[in-house]
C-alpha cells in the first residue's frame, strides 16, 4: 500500500449474539462513510479506497456475518433479513446516521435495502453492481417451482456439510487462485487480498476465511414487489455503478430496474468487470468524488 500512515484499527460489534467485526480508519470528526463488501470478500478489500478518501470521511468498513474475522453464523444460515439487521445494528449503535455508503455485490443489495427501509438514516450511497442478478438470471431462478428450489437449496445443504475449507500449501497457491477468480487485479492487489482473506490452519495450510454455507443461493427472497417498493423509498441521492465486462450484471437502464428509484443515476465503466473498484480504481475513484462532493 502506497499510504505510509497507520492502518485501520480493528474493532467488534454484537448482533444476534454474533460478535462482528469491522475496522476504522479514523477521523472520527469527519462525516461517516460506510464500506460494505460484497459477498466471499472482506472488509479489507476497500483498503486502496479508504486509503484514497480518509483525509474527507471517517471511515467504517464492516466484515459482514461468516465473512472476514466476523463470526459465522451458528445455523449455517445467511439470510438477506439478517444481513440487513447487522448494517442497522453497526449504524445504530455507532450513531452513524446519517450516513454515506459505498457498498458492492451482496453488500449494494444490503444496503440499498437498508435504505429503502430507513431512507433518513442515509445521506448519499453508492452501490456496485448492487441490485442483484440480472433480470434474466432472476427469472431463470423463478421460473422454477417452490418444490425445486427448496429440493436445490437441501441438497445443497448437505454438500456444503461435508465441503471441508479448501486447503492451500501455501499464500502463494491462494493467490494464484484469487488472480484466477479476477483476471483483471494487478498482482499487488491480488497479493493483499489474498493476505487479508486467508487464516491459517493448524497444520500450516491456509483456508479463505469465509464460511463456506454462504455460497448457498437462497430458495426465495423478499416478492420482487416489496424489492421495488424499498428501492422507491430511498430518499438520497443514489449512484449505481456496473463494471461493462462484469459477468453478473447488466445496464440497469437498459433493463429497467434504474427506473424504480427516485434519484438514482447509472454509470457503466469500461475495461472493468464485476470488481471494478479495483479494475479501474483511478476512474471509480473520480466518479465517486465527483457525486460525493455534489450539492445535495
Amino acid at each position: 500500500m502506497a499510504d505510509a500512515r497507520p492502518g485501520p484499527t480493528s474493532r467488534t460489534f454484537f448482533s444476534q449474539r454474533l460478535r462482528l467485526h469491522y475496522v476504522d480508519w479514523g477521523n472520527a470528526d469527519k462525516p461517516p462513510l460506510l464500506l460494505v463488501h460484497g459477498g466471499r470478500d472482506h472488509c479489507r478489500n476497500w483498503d486502496w479506497t479508504a486509503e484514497a478518501l480518509r483525509d474527507d470521511w471517517h471511515i467504517i468498513a464492516p466484515d459482514l456475518r461468516g465473512h472476514g474475522d466476523s463470526q459465522w453464523s451458528t445455523d449455517a444460515n445467511y439470510t438477506m433479513a439478517g444481513y440487513i439487521y447487522d448494517l442497522a445494528q453497526l449504524i445504530h449503535q455507532q450513531r452513524l446516521a446519517p450516513v454515506t455508503i459505498i457498498s458492492h455485490s451482496l453488500g449494494g443489495v444490503i444496503s440499498l435495502r437498508y435504505a429503502g427501509l430507513y431512507p433518513d438514516t442515509v445521506k448519499r450511497i453508492v452501490a456496485i453492481e448492487g441490485i442483484g442478478p440480472s433480470p434474466e438470471r432472476l427469472a431463470e431462478h423463478r421460473a422454477k417451482t417452490i418444490v425445486d428450489r427448496m429440493d436445490e437449496w437441501i441438497r445443497e445443504q448437505r454438500m456444503l456439510a461435508g465441503r471441508l475449507p479448501r486447503r492451500y500449501a501455501s499464500i502463494e497457491d491462494a493467490f494464484k487462485r484469487m488472480q484466477e477468480e479476477n483476471p483483471h487485479l494487478t498482482a499487488e492487489r491480488a497479493r493483499h487480498l489474498t493476505a487479508h482473506g486467508v487464516n491459517q490452519n493448524e497444520d500450516g495450510t491456509y483456508s479463505w476465511k469465509f464460511d463456506n454455507y454462504v455460497r448457498a443461493f437462497p430458495p426465495y427472497d423478499m416478492a420482487p414487489r416489496d424489492i421495488v417498493t424499498l428501492w422507491g423509498r430511498i430518499a438520497c441521492p443514489t449512484l449505481l455503478l456496473w463494471g461493462k465486462e462484469s459477468r453478473w450484471a447488466s445496464d440497469p437502464r437498459e433493463d429497467g430496474r434504474a427506473a424504480h428509484f427516485k434519484h438514482a443515476r447509472v454509470a457503466g465503466i469500461d475495461r472493468a468487470g464485476h470488481w471494478l473498484h479495483h479494475d479501474r480504481l483511478d476512474e471509480f475513484l473520480r466518479i465517486v468524488r465527483e457525486f460525493l462532493a455534489e450539492k445535495s
